[in-house]
């Protein structure tokens, strides 16, 4: 068997993480002696030993001359949650470290492979480099920016509309893509959500898969003038899952009522008494937030999109048509009023789940960078 063939499994393995390491990224690991693997391992969840600690646990005193093969470089630091993996790694007596990646965190980046190459270990990076590197997009977004991974998934029509004109929405998309949409929220950090939402649909933001123990995201809502109802659904407590609120005002009874039920109140205005989307992502960044959904409605979608902060587009499309005087598009409020000013999206995808179309695109990158006069 080959380096990729090996690397490969221990990709499959780090998926096992999904959803569960937040601002940590997902890696997997597994151990080869004379062409056969006497130990595998994942990162679990925060705080829980690394991908490779449980991989040479696994293999014993077997991995003494094998070859250990992992997606992301081991970590060297100090000042967190867990031991650095280099030192397990050498006194393991492995003979051989296969790299998918190096780490870019500013504490590793590097230094992991330096240490273990020092230590007299054969080291080879850059296996599979570009499946890892999509695998921890959301960690390599927070670790070389500050700011979290954002996806906007939306639901529509063929003829782009979100709801009817009286606001109905449910449902717009099949059983098989609404349980889809509840996967995606199990493997983010947060969903994001606007008042309008709130108002209109009272959701309750959680993942509800029958018969799954599922991780459960927290929950943020744009609501610049804290305008959002004491007993909406959306505030509801839930173990492990904090509820924030993103607001440029704020009346002190209010915000302290919402306080005193859990909820976490951040005034990120842009001086026009809206909410800034740029600064909203530096300070959730700031919280450790890897990864965001958008699961707003039509102005909260557009407002992302002009703010340059989305990184990956979902659209949902069912096939039919709504039409009608005031039915709801997908974009609304101040959109590109040019051609050229459009919003492209590059590395496209298109698949089908039960009835409704799914595509899936990176907005181009050639964007104007973000303004913090963006507001929502």
């Amino acid at each position: 068997m080959t380096d990729v063939t090996h690397m490969s499994l221990a990709l499959r393995l780090a998926t096992k993480g999904l959803g569960r390491t937040g601002a940590n990224p997902m890696v997997g690991a597994v151990v080869v002696k004379n062409g056969q693997v006497i130990g595998q391992g994942y990162h679990h969840a925060i705080g829980e030993p690394h991908a490779e600690v449980h991989a040479l646990a696994h293999a014993g005193e077997k991995a003494r001359g094998s070859s250990l093969y992992v997606t992301l470089e081991p970590c060297v630091h100090e000042n967190k949650r867990t031991s650095p993996c280099v030192p397990t790694i050498i006194s393991s007596g492995v003979a051989r470290v296969i790299v998918a990646m190096t780490d870019p965190n500013p504490a590793v980046n590097g230094k992991g492979i330096h240490a273990l190459r020092q230590a007299g270990l054969n080291v080879t990076d850059g296996v599979c480099r570009a499946q890892a590197s999509r695998l921890n997009r959301p960690f390599i977004k927070l670790a070389t920016t500050g700011r979290p991974y954002v996806t906007l998934k939306i639901s529509s029509t063929l003829d782009g509309k979100i709801a009817a004109a009286n606001g109905e929405s449910r449902w717009i998309t099949s059983i098989p893509a609404r349980r889809y949409v509840h996967r995606l929220r199990s493997r983010v950090d947060a969903v994001l959500v606007g008042i309008g939402t709130i108002l209109m649909d009272d959701p309750s933001l959680t993942v509800r898969l029958p018969g799954e123990n599922r991780h459960q995201p927290h929950r943020v809502i744009i609501d610049s003038q804290l305008r959002i109802p004491l007993e909406a659904n959306a505030i509801g407590a839930y173990q492990g899952v904090r509820i924030l609120i993103a607001c440029a005002t704020s009346n002190p009874t209010k915000k302290g009522v919402l306080e005193k039920k859990g909820v976490e109140i951040i005034e990120v205005s842009n001086g026009h008494g809206r909410v800034s989307f740029p600064l909203l992502m530096a300070h959730l960044g700031q919280m450790g937030f890897a990864h965001i959904m958008i699961e707003g409605g039509s102005h909260i979608n557009a407002s992302a999109l002009e703010a340059r902060i989305v990184d990956h587009v979902l659209l949902m499309t069912a096939p039919m048509f709504l039409g009608g005087h005031g039915a709801r598009s997908l974009l609304e409020g101040s959109t590109q009023s040019t051609l050229a000013d459009r919003i492209m999206l590059t590395d496209l995808h298109v698949r089908h789940i039960g009835p409704d179309l799914i595509i899936e695109g990176r907005p181009d990158s050639d964007t104007p960078p973000p303004s913090t006069v963006n507001h929502v």
